[in-house]
């Protein structure tokens, strides 16, 4: 899991890279083709696309382990008159018991790639249990490649990944790309499009 120490330096830093008006197109597009419905935003930060989909008319859950992260969520829902719509969540996103289903639309936007094997295996048990028949799940991650040994254990190896999600989803599309954060390098990156099976828990 992502070091919570770093990440809460970020946010106390006040130049959060993620800290954008809108989520990205990908989320943006999705959410177009959807009926308005349940939604759960993984990694929320401070919920750019919680509070967009609860300005659409979605009933949301976001979900992050920085508390910072959340109460600005939470400031934020309250400011825009959300509060009714989009709720905030002080949780590892793998321990989402005190959730209940179903959802129709789960995303990531660069939460999931920080997570170990067995915590993405804790992670899927989750959408496997709140996601409804044939719901959306959309995920943005950053790749590990066989030639980066510094990051190989940092990033989401794409072949564990839909392994995993094999049980439970169908993968609708793929999207590859690279991602840069300020003058660091490139990393290659990909957003995912799972559907979720009915009958397969």
């Amino acid at each position: 899991m992502s070091d919570p120490n770093r990440l809460t330096e970020i946010y106390q830093s006040g130049r959060i890279p993620w800290d954008q008006p809108d989520p990205p197109p990908e989320v943006l597009r999705t959410a177009a083709q959807m009926p308005i419905g349940r939604a759960l935003d993984l990694g929320c930060g401070f919920g750019r696309a919680a509070l967009y989909l609860a300005r659409l008319g979605w009933q949301v859950d976001g979900v992050d382990f920085i508390p910072q992260a959340i109460q600005e969520a939470t400031r934020r829902a309250q400011a825009a008159n959300l509060h009714t719509l989009a709720h905030f969540h002080v949780s590892p996103v793998t321990r989402l018991d005190f959730l209940t289903g179903p959802y129709e639309f789960a995303l990531d936007v660069g939460c999931a790639h920080s997570l170990s094997t067995d915590e993405l295996a804790d992670y899927h048990a989750q959408l496997l249990r709140l996601l409804s028949p044939q719901a959306t799940y959309l995920l943005f991650a950053h790749l590990s490649t066989p030639d980066d040994a510094e990051n190989a254990h940092r990033w989401m190896d794409e072949a564990n990944l839909q392994n995993l999600f094999a049980k439970g989803f169908c993968l609708s599309a793929v999207e590859y790309g690279q991602t840069q954060v300020n003058d660091q390098a490139p990393w290659p990156s990909a957003w995912f499009w799972f559907r979720r099976l009915p009958g397969s828990d």
